[in-house]
């Protein structure tokens, strides 16, 4: 069954996939008894949304511009979001271009002066982060927790569902993660192979929520970025010369624990559910033999025409090399998290944890 909103139909798994468009199916114009008819004739469920919508109201010129390339790549909803990618990328650039310098000259003239050209860029993007951070993880907390479809949804809905504010959050995420890939690209000296890596398999993961698929797994991930700020803190300690303070000790046991909690124990929850249910969905068998639902559930570049109705397409186009691509993304950034953290042991136990030769050179 197909369920349509506003100018588009979407392919519906069961009662929450629903649609976020410029145009959206009004209460009155749902409750209308022609509307109604045609959409019996037709057989089109018509249902008011009553998801969490998106704040932020879509750009009509960045939507008709971005179409032809979502349609090629098969990235339904990217067009009702490409504003705020757009907004994500060049916001962060802000930051670290114009805001990080002007800021910093205020508060710490003498120390930011003192930096190398090498420093200051690193110290305008660890703030770029920190600003990211602390806003990405507010909207995901704010959807997570204030969108009701979300606390309903079954293995099928988490795969293939979409809400406007998921999609939202998604958007910006996508934005900082176009901005990280470009940042690790141009000065890959600085950030190194790893942070590149990272920031592909990211923007790639991403970007398959906008098929949809995944998106419900989305938010999940972006709560990674909770350990992020004390990351930077713990960076910012470092130049300003508070190097094995007492806040840098406090910060870093904050680092350590959130870091474990979302990225390690979160994350790796997080992603088992979603290897749990694309497992679901390849053994899934259906009224074929020797088929998935992810083989006759295709629909070509997730149909959004109304020609698709009644045609058998029940959730939406999933060839495997973009399950292989998903898959492989967030296992690559789940072997970094584990990497990552025991570099981070390694870093606290060297600076506040002394050696055996420190020990002996005190007892002398």
């Amino acid at each position: 069954m197909l369920t349509r909103y506003g100018d588009q139909v979407y392919p519906r798994p069961r009662s929450w996939l629903v649609k976020a468009s410029v145009y959206q199916v009004s209460q009155s114009e749902a409750s209308g008894k022609l509307l109604g008819a045609a959409a019996q004739d037709l057989g089109l469920e018509i249902k008011v949304p009553t998801d969490m919508r998106d704040p932020i109201p879509v750009v009509p010129m960045l939507v008709q511009l971005s179409r032809p390339l979502a349609s090629r790549l098969g990235l339904s909803t990217l067009p009702n979001h490409v504003h705020e990618v757009a907004l994500g990328f060049l916001g962060y650039h802000f930051i670290l271009h114009v805001l990080s310098p002007a800021v910093s000259k205020l508060v710490c003239p003498q120390t930011y002066q003192s930096f190398d050209k090498r420093t200051r860029l690193n110290w305008g993007i660890h703030w770029t982060s920190m600003v990211q951070a602390l806003f990405i993880n507010t909207a995901a907390l704010w959807v997570i927790f204030g969108d009701e479809q979300r606390h309903q949804m079954d293995w099928t809905d988490r795969l293939w569902g979409y809400t406007p504010a998921s999609g939202m959050v998604q958007g910006f995420a996508a934005g900082y993660f176009l901005w990280d890939l470009q940042i690790s690209m141009q000065y890959l000296s600085i950030s190194g192979p790893s942070a590149l890596l990272h920031a592909i398999g990211a923007l790639a993961v991403t970007c398959i929520g906008f098929k949809p698929f995944g998106n419900y797994y989305g938010l999940s991930f972006v709560l990674y970025e909770l350990s992020t700020p004390f990351l930077n803190i713990h960076w910012f300690c470092d130049k300003l010369g508070m190097t094995g303070s007492k806040l840098q000790l406090y910060n870093g046991i904050a680092l350590l624990v959130t870091f474990f909690g979302c990225r390690i124990v979160w994350g790796s929850y997080s992603s088992i559910l979603i290897y749990s249910d694309i497992y679901k969905a390849l053994t899934m068998s259906t009224h074929m033999p020797m088929q998935s639902l992810l083989d006759t559930g295709r629909c070509d570049g997730n149909a959004s025409v109304v020609e698709y109705v009644g045609s058998g397409c029940a959730i939406g186009d999933l060839p495997m090399w973009l399950v292989s691509v998903y898959l492989i993304g967030n296992t690559a950034l789940s072997v970094l998290n584990f990497y990552w953290f025991n570099q981070m042991v390694k870093a606290v136990r060297k600076r506040f944890v002394p050696s055996q030769e420190e020990e002996k050179k005190k007892a002398q």
